[in-house]
């Protein structure tokens, strides 16, 4: 693609931190991943931080961590990477799918409530803070206490993101992020779990390293999910970019709020008074023709994504555990949305590209805009 629709900020500066682990022989986890773990903890503003292999592995640790097993219940939103629902599948729990606020695309506080009433079972809600807008945490937080249940952040997307000036991640009893390379920061691959509780980060610890806190000693069944000292290096290095180049993403979604925002057939992202959207995708809303937006962009070079063409309770998979769901906006977004380049390398002259290029889509003007770029390529 000419221009991807993500594309990590990797340079000088993370080949060197690299360099630096390699020569010094130990490339498994040790000092470089405790800095990274207590650097990000600093830069969220909570007492521990976990780091592991992946996001979905910090996951499925921070609900093994919090007691999930076999026939625990815990509300997810249906409208977000599989990996959410995949991870209590894989502590023996049950996905309880809650429908999503259409404007936001997170999880509705109020369809959330209602099961919270209804069902008693429920041990606890796995949020996600979706293409990097912070869900309503606070509200979520709340029902949490109300009804007796745990609350885990999928931050996933949300790195730096903050809800009323406070960042996610810290909201619950855990937060989890993802560290895979089209995320807002890299470690090449990696997770991170954070907490505020003593006791669940020691518990986490101990899962990720096969169920051990002293060498040779395990007092549980736990796994090998350490983060390697090279990946943690790559981590220090882009957790010192997050900053500016989340900033750098807000730039271009304010650029294409000002160009497409009022363009008949699409809706620009909504972002209530309060929210700090990180924008690791910039999302639109396609009333009508989005397959046909989404096959003339990727023709013209410009790389977009359907995020995501299939809600969770309609995977194939997950149709297996015995309940069906209707869920109509989660439904509805699936057919709608699509994901254009926001990523902080974008240039001014991309960003003009992929607004012309959907400008003369919606205008029926496809055909001429295919042959005038022929024609400036030539």
């Amino acid at each position: 693609m000419r221009i991807p629709i993500c594309k990590p900020d990797i340079g000088e500066e993370e080949q060197e931190a690299v360099q630096k682990v390699l020569a010094s022989g130990h490339l498994a986890q040790g000092e470089e991943v405790a800095a990274f773990e207590s650097e990000f903890a600093e830069y969220l503003g909570v007492s521990n931080a976990v780091a592991t292999i992946n996001g979905t592995a910090a996951l499925f640790v921070a609900l093994k961590a919090l007691g999930v097993s076999k026939g625990t219940k815990v509300v997810t939103t249906p409208f977000t990477f599989v990996a959410t629902a995949s991870a209590i599948l894989q502590c023996g729990g049950v996905p309880v799918f809650c429908d999503v606020d259409e404007k936001t695309f997170n999880i509705d506080p109020t369809r959330l409530e209602d099961i919270l009433k209804q069902d008693s079972d429920v041990r606890g809600i796995v949020v996600v803070h979706l293409f990097g807008l912070p869900c309503a945490v606070e509200e979520v937080g709340f029902l949490a206490r109300k009804y007796g249940v745990f609350l885990v952040e999928d931050c996933a997307q949300a790195h730096g993101a903050l809800y009323c000036g406070k960042k996610v991640g810290g909201f619950g009893e855990a937060g989890v992020f993802s560290f895979y390379p089209t995320k807002n920061m890299t470690a090449g691959e990696g997770g991170m779990i954070v907490t505020n509780s003593e006791e669940l980060a020691r518990t986490c610890r101990m899962l990720i390293n096969h169920g051990s806190k002293k060498r040779y000693i395990h007092e549980m069944l736990g796994y090998n999910f350490r983060l390697t000292d090279i990946g943690a290096a790559i981590g220090r290095v882009q957790l010192r970019k997050l900053d500016k180049n989340n900033q750098r993403r807000r730039e271009n979604a304010r650029f294409y709020d000002r160009h497409l925002s009022g363009t008949p057939g699409i809706e620009t992202p909504f972002v209530p008074e309060g929210y700090f959207h990180v924008y690791h995708q910039y999302t639109l809303r396609v009333k009508e023709k989005r397959n046909g937006l989404r096959d003339f962009l990727l023709a013209q070079g410009i790389g977009c994504e359907v995020y995501y063409p299939l809600p969770l309770h309609q995977q194939p998979f997950l149709q297996k555990i015995g309940k069906t769901y209707h869920l109509p906006v989660a439904e509805k977004l699936c057919k709608e949305v699509l994901s254009i380049p926001v990523h902080p390398l974008l240039s001014d002259e991309e960003r003009w590209e992929v607004v012309e290029s959907i400008r003369n889509f919606l205008a029926g003007n496809e055909h001429k805009f295919v042959e005038l770029v022929k024609e400036e390529n030539f």
